[in-house]
């Protein structure tokens, strides 16, 4: 099969950013689907492998970490899926990533494609709707239906995780959402999403905040934490939780004491890569995410098409989500 992957780790202006090459088929294992991949998205993990983890000594690193596509092989032990099936899933970070013509992903990690969307905008969703989900219900604890008097958060709201999470806290709870948003384009996006209240993350976030007389229970700390980090302490209500994806390395933890502050980390990869009874959790709340599609109760993501996966279209991709402008999600057709 042909494949994308990198020879090189650091820039993508360097020339083993992104190279074409081919490898063998991959071989379903008994609890595994093998896919045809018709459409990927690029997503921030893409910037950060790169950039930090060298590739194989033999041959480059496959990354990619959202799919949708055919299923043309079932394992032994698959129940519930058959070839022909469409199919979308966000993988394993200790597996080969999706920017192939083939890939091989765990049946429990699996969700039916929406069949109102194309491979393409379905390829846009997994990743980030599993982060947001897991930490709105899982990490939160919030009760669907419920939040009522209560407001979240979410900092970054017109990224991709922030894009979803806005409207599965105001289809799926009763919180207030706050977004934040520092372009026009970014205020408007968040708006379309669904955010009640919008406020200027480029400015401080606790005065922001404070000035709509709403003291958040929740936060969700998407990006930029360590530079907001003290604001969110200073608005956020006692005995609230904030909940982190980006990587800071200065954070006063000592601080969410006076607060009594609940803290959670949330990464989509733990469950697959040490195997959780729970790992079928991600293919039930995908699913669900593809019926909410399909009925209109969610909207797609994506904000740009970069066409087949090609190594240009993709360097092109990873580019511009490395440079802090995207907006929404941006995906590529599958390789010719």
């Amino acid at each position: 099969m042909k494949a994308l992957g990198y020879s090189e780790r650091g820039p993508i202006a360097a020339t083993g950013s992104v190279v074409e090459f081919t490898k063998d088929d991959p071989q379903p294992k008994s609890g595994d689907l093998l896919v045809e991949v018709c459409g990927v998205s690029v997503n921030p993990v893409d910037v950060k492998v790169r950039a930090n983890r060298p590739p194989p000594e033999n041959e480059p690193r496959i990354l990619g970490f959202d799919a949708a596509g055919v299923v043309r092989e079932v394992g032994t032990e698959v129940t519930g899926l058959q070839p022909g099936d469409e199919v979308f899933y966000a993988g394993e970070f200790t597996r080969d990533g999706s920017n192939a013509q083939l890939q091989t992903v765990d049946q429990r990690l699996v969700g039916k494609k929406p069949s109102s969307l194309s491979f393409a905008d379905a390829a846009g969703l997994p990743l980030t709707s599993i982060t947001a989900w897991e930490m709105l219900f899982d990490s939160f604890g919030i009760s669907e239906g419920e939040g009522s008097g209560d407001a979240i958060l979410i900092i970054g709201g017109a990224g991709g995780v922030g894009s979803i999470m806005i409207q599965l806290a105001k289809k799926l709870t009763a919180l207030t959402v706050i977004a934040t948003a520092s372009r026009s384009d970014t205020v408007d996006w968040v708006k379309k999403m669904g955010a009640d209240l919008v406020v200027n993350h480029h400015e401080p976030l606790n005065e922001e905040v404070k000035a709509l007389g709403i003291a958040p229970k929740y936060v969700a700390a998407l990006t930029g934490t360590e530079g907001h980090w003290d604001a969110i302490i200073e608005m956020i209500e006692p005995r609230g939780h904030i909940g982190m994806i980006d990587d800071p390395t200065k954070i006063n933890w000592q601080s969410l004491k006076m607060k009594a502050l609940s803290f959670s980390w949330e990464f989509m990869f733990a469950r697959s890569m040490f195997g959780t009874k729970d790992m079928d959790a991600q293919s039930k709340l995908l699913s669900r995410v593809s019926a909410m599609i399909d009925s209109g109760h969610l909207i797609s993501t994506v904000n740009r098409n970069n066409g087949p996966l090609t190594v240009d279209n993709l360097r092109e991709a990873l580019a511009h989500q490395e440079s802090g402008a995207a907006v929404g999600k941006t995906v590529l057709e599958g390789m010719s």
